[in-house]
């Protein structure tokens, strides 16, 4: 119903139709192939030519269906338009009559909106769906936000992850003489884990609610700043990359050409960073020891 131009792809997963759970009506099909059935279905009764393919990817639903192409012309919209409307109201269930509080409405009165809904379609294509054809319906906006700490300020990102290093750090405690002169060479700090909750209550009002504006906060930033942290079950580490496995060398040639290209192009944190330095030498460390080494 978006407008007759629109065209489609869907890629159905979880067993649901226009208002809670999908009914099985045939025992002699698998429940993914009825509920496969049903979503070919709408896009025929939308007027729809529906097309199927099963992609390559690596699930058990890659069943997939295209729609880029109407079986009626423009002057025929309004009959559709009806045809669409009789067609939700048939598969309508008022079982439930909780309400809906961000749109003030309740599941009753939604099944019976559905049934007054008018077959013209509105002369103005950009009011909101919700109006006029399902009550509460809310579409995405038409430039959808990224919201995955990818927007924030380089210098922003830059200083959390310096105050998160130095928190697992001085959590650490220090290596005293004896253990050096004992014979234990490595001496290189790197730091405690704490969980999440613990790192977050070391920040500032200010920061948290700048990361709390992206999906995944905290979390996100960190995973994102893979080189310097890990994030395993809920708590953070530094990252000691003594203990990354080598490249296998049964990799794909792509993937090895791709990391042998990203190979010393951005500057090591621990180099510039870590009071130690970083925990390997130069030649072994994938990130450049210097602006001279940058490739």
């Amino acid at each position: 119903r978006s407008s007759y131009s629109c065209c489609y792809f869907v890629l159905p997963c979880c067993f649901f139709d226009f208002h809670g759970k999908y009914s099985r009506r045939q025992s002699k099909k698998t429940q993914y192939r009825e509920y496969l059935d049903f979503v070919a279905q709408v896009g025929f009764v939308c007027g729809f030519h529906v097309e199927e393919d099963c992609l390559r990817i690596p699930s058990t639903k890659r069943v997939s269906f295209i729609g880029k192409s109407r079986t009626y012309p423009p002057a025929e919209r309004a009959l559709i338009d009806n045809q669409i409307t009789q067609f939700i109201n048939s598969h309508r269930t008022c079982a439930v009559t909780t309400s809906d509080s961000r749109v003030g409405f309740k599941q009753e009165d939604h099944c019976h909106s559905l049934c007054e809904v008018g077959s013209e379609p509105p002369e103005d294509e950009t009011e909101a769906a919700g109006t006029i054809w399902m009550p509460g319906f809310q579409p995405r906006e038409k430039v959808e936000q990224i919201r995955n700490c990818a927007s924030l300020p380089r210098d922003f990102v830059d200083e959390v992850v310096l105050n998160v290093a130095k928190l697992l750090l001085n959590a650490a405690p220090q290596k005293s003489c004896s253990d050096i002169q004992g014979g234990n060479t490595n001496t290189w700090n790197q730091g405690e884990s704490l969980s999440l909750r613990e790192v977050a209550e070391h920040l500032n009002k200010e920061t948290l609610k700048k990361l709390k504006s992206e999906y995944g906060g905290l979390q996100t930033l960190l995973k994102s700043n893979h080189q310097v942290f890990e994030v395993l079950n809920g708590r953070v580490h530094i990252r000691d990359w003594r203990k990354e496995k080598p490249p296998s060398k049964t990799k794909p040639e792509v993937k090895r050409r791709l990391s042998a290209e990203a190979f010393k192009t951005r500057l090591c944190w621990f180099f510039i960073h870590h009071p130690d330095g970083c925990s390997l030498p130069s030649e072994a460390c994938p990130y450049a020891h210097g602006t001279e080494e940058l490739r």
